[in-house]
């Protein structure tokens, strides 16, 4: 039992070390201005993707190995949906403004 508890508090270290690496590197690339505008957005976007896998196989405890595949689906429908909403959202906010910036 003890070793099983070892290993679940180091997967838990590593998942909040990296966690705090791919937060850390965006704001100190904003702080810093180290990248133009348009890399540091694609750095914050890949961070954030990256985020989100991290806290998937080290928090939540899911791997494509030994998850469930109704479970993945769910995952993968909510992760499309997202996109969805928020690609669309977008699309409408920056075509409105091509509208009204005449």
């Amino acid at each position: 039992m003890e070793n099983h508890t070892e290993h679940g508090l180091r997967t838990y270290l590593i998942g909040f070390v990296l966690a705090v690496v791919l937060t850390a590197i965006p704001f100190y690339v904003v702080i810093t201005h180290a990248l133009p505008p348009q890399r540091t957005l694609l750095l914050i976007a890949g961070a954030a993707i990256l985020q989100v896998l991290v806290h998937l196989r080290f928090f939540l405890h899911l791997n494509f190995t030994t998850t469930p595949k109704e479970n993945l689906l769910a995952i993968v429908f909510t992760t499309v949906l997202i996109f969805i909403m928020v690609g669309g959202s977008f699309w409408i906010m920056f075509d409105l403004h091509q509208r009204m910036a005449i």
